[in-house]
Parts: C-alpha cells; sequence; structure tokens
C-alpha cells in the first residue's frame, strides 16, 4: 500500500462503506439529493484537512484537481458547507471508530490535557457572534494570557491518536470539572488506566472522583508538596512534552488555529473535523508500517 493521501482516502472509504456507515434506504428529507454519501463527505472533508485548505471557499476550488479523480461528484461550496455541519455526529462516531482500530487503544497509558480554542479578538466579535453558547473569556496559563473562546479538553494515546473529547465554555466548566465530564460521558480506554496530566488536575477532590471511576492520575509534584517532601516522584515529564506535541500538531498542522468558525455548530464540527483527520493518518500509518505514526508528510500535497 502506498504511503500518500490517494491510498489514505481509498482505505478509508472501503472501511467506512462496509463496516462504519453503511448506506441504508433512510428516508430523504425534501429537496434534492446530496451528491456525495456520509462516508464520501467524511473523505472529503479529511482531504481538505490534510491538504491544509483552512478556508472552504479555497477548498471547493482545488478540490476538483487534487481529488477529482477519486470524486467526481463535488458539490458546491454552500452544498458543502451546509451537508458538513450536519455530518458532526458521523465525524464524531468516525473519529471515536478509527481511534479503537488502532494497536495503541490496548495499552495501558493516556495522556490528558487542555487548550484554549481562540474565537475572537476584539470586542466587537465578542457582541456579535454567534459563539457565545460556548466562547468565554478564560485565562492562557500555558501563555499568561486571557482569551475569548472555548476550551478543549482530550485524552489520547502516547502516540497522538484521540480517544476522547470535548468543547466547554470555559467559565461555565474549568479544567477539572470538564475532565471529569469526559471520564463520565465518554469511554476513553478499554481498562481503567493511569492518565497522565499536568499540576492544574492536583488535589484530593479530583484525585478521588478519578479513582471512583477506576482510573490513575500520574502528574508533577507541586512545589509545596516538594518542600514537605510529599506528592508523586519520578514523573515522566518526557510525557507532557509528547500531549504538547499532540496539540500543536491539531493546532498548526491540522489548521485548528485558524478554525474560522463563525457559530457553535460551526466550531465544534471543525474540531470533529481535524481530530478525524489526525486519527485517519496515524491510523493509515499503522497499515502501511510507517515508522513515525503521527507523522502528516506524505499527506500534505
Amino acid at each position: 500500500m502506498k504511503t500518500d493521501l490517494d491510498a489514505l482516502l481509498t482505505a478509508l472509504y472501503v472501511h467506512l462503506d462496509d463496516d462504519v456507515l453503511p448506506s441504508t434506504n433512510r428516508p430523504r428529507g425534501p429537496g434534492r439529493p446530496r451528491l456525495l454519501t456520509d462516508a464520501e463527505l467524511v473523505c472529503v472533508a479529511i482531504a481538505q484537512v490534510l491538504l491544509r485548505c483552512d478556508s472552504e471557499h479555497h477548498w471547493m476550488r482545488a478540490a476538483p484537481a487534487r481529488i477529482g479523480h477519486l470524486f467526481p461528484r463535488l458539490p458546491c461550496q454552500s452544498e458543502y458547507n451546509r451537508h458538513l455541519r450536519a455530518l458532526a455526529p458521523v465525524l464524531l462516531t468516525v473519529a471515536m471508530w478509527l481511534a479503537r482500530s488502532i494497536p495503541t487503544w490496548w495499552e495501558s497509558l493516556r495522556l490528558m490535557d487542555g487548550t484554549p480554542i481562540r474565537c475572537g479578538a476584539s470586542r466587537v466579535t465578542v457582541h456579535r457572534s454567534g459563539l457565545g453558547q460556548i466562547a468565554g473569556y478564560g485565562m492562557d496559563t500555558s501563555h499568561h494570557a486571557f482569551y475569548w473562546g472555548a476550551k478543549l479538553m482530550l485524552i489520547t494515546t502516547a502516540e497522538g491518536a484521540v480517544c476522547a473529547f470535548s468543547l466547554a465554555h470555559p467559565k461555565e466548566l474549568d479544567e477539572r470539572k470538564q475532565a471529569l465530564h469526559l471520564l463520565h460521558a465518554q469511554q476513553c480506554a478499554p481498562a481503567p488506566v493511569p492518565i497522565v496530566c499536568d499540576k492544574g488536575f492536583a488535589g484530593a477532590g479530583i484525585q478521588a472522583a478519578v479513582a471512583r471511576l477506576g482510573h490513575t492520575i500520574v502528574r508533577p509534584a507541586l512545589e509545596s508538596e516538594k518542600k514537605r517532601g510529599q506528592g508523586p516522584s519520578g514523573f515522566p515529564g518526557w510525557l507532557r512534552q509528547r500531549i504538547e506535541a499532540i496539540i500543536w500538531t491539531l493546532k498548526d498542522q491540522l489548521g485548528l488555529e485558524r478554525h474560522r468558525a463563525r457559530t457553535s455548530e460551526g466550531l465544534w464540527v471543525r474540531v470533529c473535523q481535524r481530530i478525524c483527520a489526525l486519527n485517519a493518518a496515524i491510523w493509515h500509518n499503522w497499515l502501511i508500517g510507517a515508522p513515525v505514526k503521527r507523522s502528516l508528510i506524505a499527506y500534505d500535497h
């Protein structure tokens, strides 16, 4: 099997159409029938992300030349945008199926961290934006700056496949509450596992709540704990760098930092689209035996 975008899209479409999203004779709503099935639209959406086309206007102009030989029937920009918004539950299903199809799903280790998704930089944007249901003011501790946007919480394998994720208002749910809600709502591993996270998850309350779910928090010791000779020791610092690298892949290489969303539904589907593309690349790299599983170099041109 070749290591390129065409091979990834072909293999993914075959599995989606046969196993994950089989065609059904469900009743169609009013209007013209869709040009693409759900499986085809998922592949087109993943190709857009891997080819780094942040603008859907640009993508619909470039898609016929790049993937037209695989999908000769491509919708117009407005139809693609409308159908993509309705595809969020399907993208979530595909992303989780891909995560469970990767061998490292069975590893007894997970990484967890949160990152801000900025949605605006001016007061005018805050007042006029349709993101008010999910976006708010929060503190980005990594960059010591305030932001207006949403908080993305990720649970991944050590190689980078996203096993669970959620998007929340930064003031309605703080990092700890969002993490507990995510662990309650989604299955991040086939069995209870240690979860590596940062100092923000320190505290007896959250450790007891996570322990009741069967998991164990692994984090660096606080300065106060070091002075008293308490707290965890021997923390694997390189794993914290690994989750930071995974977040950078999502936000920079896959364009999540440049999402251009104007509504809550648009932001959610763009997050699902990027995570689905990352899991698809890792899944295909496992199929072909690529040495670096999170590498996207073969698929971005």
